[in-house]
């Protein structure tokens, strides 16, 4: 009896979640109720916690989490069920608490449609809790009622002569359809809630917004000014508007070998780590970016204002703080967007006047999440972008779209402030998301080299082996890479490609004359500034730190 009330009530749920995800993918204004619990739970989570799961599955981390949140949400199905059969009201009510949550968490996400949301979680539920019942009905579990019922005084209204109880004990007896055809009806009602589902989740990463965002064309734009609430004034002139791109990367600045990465990695291929689960699906038509706290005169600027602006393109290479030695949340881009020392301009900052009420540049997303790093970083000449495109196109909605920070030298929990909607200047007290969870406040990116022609474990043949792979110094650029072959007793230097920008990782190979043995190979790299990568082991977070990861990524090989 429980195992088929419990998949009475599993089946509900999935016929549930596959309704308000569907309705979800057709109408992006109505959140998924599946990712808001889920987007609650890292909320909830304490920071080191989170901190820990990311670094032990990279970007395997949103799924594990969602899975994890199905199975959750799975066992609460199964006990409703399993309750449904001897308290029925008390399994309602958890039906209405489960309402009333789905709502709740649905409320955390921003740009919804309210009424939409309400009705999108009452109707999915409404409708996994018919299925179960009926599942319960063909089951025959309602009969069990019948031993408690006969128990009642003759005459009242719960007694077995009672016309309801005689209609509902003759509905339930002729619903039983057997194991078989419990089965079917249940296996019936899981494929069509699991299509509902993954149709949704198909549909609300199909717009743009996604997998394939508008190229950017930006040489027609007419010249623009945000607008300010203290006025405009140009000093009786304004500086010519400028669309800049760049080149095509030389030839000399890509090394060609099986297993390097791109020296541009193509926006499908951008590591993502996200304190967001879902992304926001925002209308750059109506969105606005306002600069605002210790500025003296604070502003804000359409999608529009900002391509009317003078525009750059930037080659600059992202790292997540989290990535370990070696690992892949790492990439290169091409951005294109404003120089945030413009629009900081704007606003009347430069680093003549920057304060101690002014000290930290806040960014804020659409969704609340911040992060802070120090204003002079936005106006030290660096190529901080306010940035609107990647690799030639929009930006898709899983990177930001349609603004986010770009900052070269500094890990993105302190800088990348995707779906941008406030930048604020404040003090120094302020404790952004990721700081709040014990991160250092700081975050400049350290030097980093990693081995990718070559993998851990790896039987090689014995002759020329090319070592080769990508180090990375945002800023500063790398000066030099040397490879070891003997666990460090040992360097080789390797032969870099050109600097594609300083910003920008630099591939490198060292052709290995190998012999036939048993190998341990390391790298190091030095950066533009003369400054060689710590040897030094070290997690992202904790043994010490809680700046990133560091050390020489190290790996085992044979030559035969």
């Amino acid at each position: 009896m429980r195992i088929r009330a419990g998949i009475a009530g599993i089946v509900g749920l999935v016929v549930a979640l596959g309704v308000t995800e569907l309705v979800h993918g057709l109408y992006d204004l109505v959140p998924s109720v599946l990712g808001s619990i889920a987007q609650v739970v890292v909320e909830w989570t304490p920071g080191g916690i989170v901190t820990q799961g990311i670094e032990l599955l990279g970007t395997a981390d949103v799924p594990v989490l969602i899975g994890s949140v199905v199975i959750g949400t799975l066992a609460v199905s199964a006990l409703l069920g399993i309750l449904a059969v001897r308290r029925p009201a008390l399994a309602l009510l958890g039906v209405a608490l489960l309402t009333a949550l789905g709502i709740a968490v649905s409320f955390v996400e921003p740009f919804i449609n309210p009424v939409a949301t309400v009705a999108n979680v009452v109707v999915g539920l409404l409708a996994g809790t018919i299925v179960a019942e009926l599942m319960l009905r063909a089951a025959g579990l309602r009969e069990v009622k019948k031993a408690a019922l006969e128990a009642a005084p003759a005459g009242t209204p719960g007694s077995p002569e009672s016309p309801a109880v005689r209609w509902r004990e003759t509905g339930a007896g002729s619903m039983s359809v057997g194991r078989g055809g419990f089965l079917a009806l249940g296996g019936g009602a899981v494929v069509a809630g699991l299509a509902a589902l993954g149709l949704g989740r198909l549909l609300s990463g199909g717009s743009q917004t996604a997998s394939a965002p508008k190229r950017l064309d930006l040489s027609n734009e007419p010249a623009g000014k945000p607008s300010g609430n203290e006025g405009e004034s140009d000093g009786g002139g304004k500086e010519a508007v400028t669309h800049e791109t760049l080149p095509k990367p030389p030839a000399d600045a890509s090394i060609d070998l099986p297993g390097m990465p791109k020296l541009i990695t193509p926006a499908a291929n951008f590591y993502l780590i996200d304190a967001a689960l879902t992304s926001p699906r925002v209308n750059a038509d109506d969105w606005k970016l306002s600069v605002k706290g210790a500025v003296q005169n604070p502003v804000e600027f359409s999608y529009k204002d900002l391509q009317e602006m003078s525009t750059l393109e930037s080659d600059v290479t992202l790292s997540c703080v989290s990535n370990t030695v070696g690992g892949g949340l790492v990439s290169n881009g091409r951005w294109t967007g404003v120089l945030l020392s413009d629009v900081l301009k704007e606003a009347g900052v430069s680093r003549e006047n920057i304060s101690s009420a002014s000290r930290q540049l806040v960014g804020r997303s659409v969704d609340g999440w911040t992060a802070g790093f120090e204003t002079d970083i936005a106006l030290d000449g660096r190529e901080a972008l306010v940035a609107f495109g990647l690799n030639g196109s929009e930006l898709p909605v899983k990177h930001g779209y349609p603004v986010r920070l770009v900052v070269p030298g500094l890990y993105g929990y302190v800088s990348a402030t995707k779906w941008l909607s406030e930048i604020e200047l404040t003090s120094w007290d302020f404790d952004a998301y990721w700081i709040q969870r014990t991160w250092t406040k700081e975050g400049p990116v350290k030097t980093q080299s990693r081995i990718d022609t070559v993998k851990g474990g790896d039987n090689l043949q014995a002759g020329r082996v090319p070592v080769g792979g990508v180090a990375w110094a945002p800023h500063r650029g790398i000066d030099k890479v040397e490879v070891s072959t003997d666990n460090g007793n040992t360097w080789n230097e390797a032969r870099l490609a050109s600097q594609l920008h300083p910003d920008t990782w630099r591939q490198y190979v060292y052709d290995w004359d190998a012999k036939p043995g048993s190998y341990t190979l390391k790298v190091r790299a030095t950066d533009g500034e003369g400054v060689l990568q710590t040897a030094e082991d070290r997690p992202p977070h904790g043994g010490g730190g809680t700046d990133g990861a560091q050390g020489y990524h190290t790996m085992e090989v044979t030559v035969a």
